[in-house]
């Protein structure tokens, strides 16, 4: 093994020092997410659909979502999304599962899944209020 086996990944950037994987034209790429207790959101997030945190123990932290293209932090300046108006839908491979783990960690369902053409979708909220969609392609 060479010694550039053992050098830390670099993270490509842009030439002002974004990252590529968040710039990419047209592409959605950062979300405040409101939340009431930034901690327990984090939490929920992380524990539901695996998102990476950052800046865990601080009064801000950041996620990068289970693709990496999509980053973003939780902020209590905001309001909360208790009724949809813009809905941001996550894709899950197995909608039942991640139902149970949103329900075990204090989230609600707010529409059951239901068939829309191939796909399976559902609507939850999360500890917050903040109602959100699932979608998952393919039989349940």
């Amino acid at each position: 093994m060479s010694d550039q086996d053992h050098q830390p990944k670099q993270t490509a950037t842009t030439p002002t020092g974004v990252e590529t994987r968040l710039a990419r034209h047209g592409g959605l790429s950062y979300l405040h997410i409101p939340a009431v207790d930034v901690r327990q959101s984090a939490i929920f997030y992380e524990r539901v659909f695996g998102w990476k945190i950052r800046g865990r123990e601080t009064s801000h932290p950041g996620f990068d979502d289970g693709t990496g293209h999509v980053s973003g932090a939780w902020v209590t300046d905001q309001a909360i999304s208790r009724e949809p108006g813009l809905l941001p839908y996550i894709y899950v491979n197995r909608i039942d599962d991640i139902i149970e783990k949103i329900k075990a960690q204090g989230g609600e369902i707010v529409k059951a899944p239901y068939p829309e053409g191939t796909l399976w979708v559902a609507t939850f909220r999360d500890p917050a209020g903040n109602v959100l969609g699932l979608w998952q392609e393919g039989t349940r």
